[in-house]
């Protein structure tokens, strides 16, 4: 049946298109350049929902918190030049961790550009870096297709966030169009084709293995492959660790998991990546915070990465075989293809190391609240069944340790770009993708105070978003680097002005709590946290707590941190204790 031509202006065609993509939800804030599409969504909003944001920072990650959590595309709308610019972190953040987004601009009119006009900014030129894609509309007659690409190229391949740039002439002007039902992208520009021989040679690889582990990133969970990677899990027997952006991909829960990896995973893991002789990357990128010192990456093992995005092959350690293309299909056939082995001694190996060195904590009931602790409350109280997002600092690597994930799209953090203020808008986000579930932002005093301004939609759209504050009074990771490496000289770390967290929950109508003993922060997570109303829970906690373990930046995986009174040495292989 022949596309129908009908009379429409640039607005109407965005927010037709939007529908057609199957957008129910949107968040902004309007202006003078974007009013006409604003106009256009208020004559929807039966069908799209258009949520006021404080900041347009909190529209971005909030999208981001839908896309993460939905897998679906996350739309922000706001208007030209400060609007446009207070995405920028959010774009950044999303095309780092591989999020969905389509980002529309309010731009002044096409004969206004390059005049310096009242909000104009060279958005395109200013995104261009840290967009999968961004568009300026030059024309009406070309909005239509580019709208239809722009949702395309968002989702397909490795996902990523697209910006289009409308400027207002064009969102006002009017005329008789095509509206495309199809993008004008192959698909094969962003999903290579199978090699079918290279997966035999892997799987050959893994019959001739005696030390194999998988290591799993989130390319898993954006195609959607977490199925495909339990049953090739099971298939094998080979133990898995998942990055920070993976967890959730594999149950936290089963035997095989042998925890998350890298700056701040787990020992057995760590040592597993460094002592096998088979290292199996599926949808993971090989990231400084894994891998350490380059030079001395596992370096007996041979490498295998499998990905959808070649630009991520070779870019930071040579592999010996490399698969490109879909995560769900290349799982598949390979699980068709491998067998169950032992791996007996394998297996002790790493309950060895993980009896030595487990993640653990010490909480005495007259001492002050570990973050540990906290968090291993929040993971008891609500049976891992919770939505986790996090904030940027020590209180996300505690909660990635002490929180298991047993699903995919329950954690939502920010990785590559590690976006202090990010946890909170996110968890917003998530809350209207899921309004029934149980949504936690774990937060740090000092990151939550960047968008704290989005207590008025919580407040505003009675959402039942928890808050949980691990207050330490410090911006807490920099704290950590200064007592190590700083000799604790606390430039500008400390918190000494921060607000009355439960007095400025209560300012926006929100019930707000503090905990400052251990029976204290129990007592008010068991009242609190499964219950369908919004809270701020104030935790006050040992600001002199580290993240362990830890490898120091730059250096190999081999010199882990384990505590701050001890560290592990190695010599070929063996490990030893001594004290620093």
């Amino acid at each position: 049946m022949p596309a129908k031509n009908i009379l429409k202006s640039g607005a109407d065609i965005v927010v037709d298109i939007l529908l057609e993509e199957g957008v129910t939800i949107a968040w902004g804030i309007t202006g003078g350049a974007i009013l006409p599409v604003y106009d256009a969504l208020y004559k929807k909003r039966d069908k799209i929902r258009l949520i006021d944001t404080k900041h347009e920072q909190g529209a971005i990650h909030m999208a981001e918190g839908f896309a993460k959590s939905t897998g679906q595309v996350g739309v922000c709308i706001v208007t030209s030049g400060p609007g446009a610019t207070n995405i920028v972190t959010g774009l950044a953040d999303a095309y780092m961790d591989s999020v969905p987004i389509v980002a529309i601009t309010g731009q002044v009119a096409t004969s206004l550009i390059g005049t310096d006009a009242f909000q104009e900014a060279d958005v395109v030129g200013i995104t261009r870096s840290c967009t999968k894609h961004n568009f300026l509309i030059h024309n009406l007659a070309e909005l239509p297709q580019i709208m239809r690409d722009a949702f395309f190229i968002a989702r397909t391949g490795r996902p990523g966030p697209v910006l289009i740039d409308l400027p207002k002439d064009i969102a006002v002007s009017s005329a008789d169009l095509s509206i495309p039902k199809k993008p004008s992208i192959e698909l094969s520009r962003f999903v290579p084709e199978i090699d079918s021989n290279k997966i035999k040679v892997v799987a050959d690889l893994i019959q001739k293995s005696k030390k194999p582990v998988i290591y799993a990133g989130g390319g898993i969970i954006h195609a959607n492959a977490a199925s495909e990677l339990k049953e090739f899990v099971k298939k094998t027997n080979i133990p898995i660790t998942l990055t920070l952006m993976g967890l959730g991909s594999f149950p936290g829960s089963d035997k095989q998991f042998i925890d998350m990896l890298g700056m701040h995973g787990s020992y057995r893991a760590n040592m597993a990546v460094m002592e096998c002789d088979l290292l199996i990357a599926i949808g993971s990128r090989f990231d400084d915070r894994v891998t350490g010192k380059l030079s001395e990456f596992s370096p007996q093992s041979k490498k295998v990465h499998i990905d959808v995005d070649p630009t991520s092959i070779g870019k930071n350690v040579p592999v010996d075989v490399s698969i490109l293309g879909n995560l769900k299909t290349i799982l598949k056939r390979l699980t068709q293809l491998s067998h169950y082995q032992e791996y007996k001694e394998w297996y002790q190996q790493l309950n060895e190391w993980n009896a030595k060195h487990p993640f653990g904590f010490d909480q005495k009931p007259n001492q002050k609240i570990l973050p540990q602790f906290a968090i291993s409350e929040i993971f008891r109280i609500t049976k891992g069944q919770a939505f986790i997002t996090t904030e940027v600092g020590q209180h996300q690597m505690w909660a990635a340790q002490f929180y298991k994930f047993d699903y995919p799209r329950h954690w939502i953090t920010s990785g590559g770009l590690g976006t202090m203020g990010f946890g909170f808008p996110a968890a917003v986000g998530v809350q209207f993708a899921h309004p029934h579930a149980n949504v936690i932002d774990i937060a740090g005093d000092g990151s939550f105070q960047m968008t704290l301004q989005e207590l008025a939609v919580v407040r505003e759209y009675k959402l039942p978003v928890k808050i949980v504050i691990l207050n330490n009074r410090f911006m807490g990771m920099v704290k950590q680097w200064q007592d190590l490496h700083f000799e604790k000289r606390y430039a500008s770390t400390s918190i000494p002005a921060q607000p009355d967290f439960v007095k400025l929950a209560e300012a926006y109508g929100i019930q707000g709590y503090r905990a400052s003993t251990p029976s204290e922060a129990t007592r008010i997570l068991e009242k609190t946290l499964n219950r369908s109303e919004a809270c701020l829970i104030d935790i006050i906690v040992d600001e002199n707590e580290h993240v362990y373990p830890m490898v120091p930046a730059g250096k190999s995986v081999r010199d882990i941190v384990l505590s701050k009174q001890e560290n592990i040495s190695s010599t070929h292989g063996v490990y030893k204790r001594r004290k620093k």
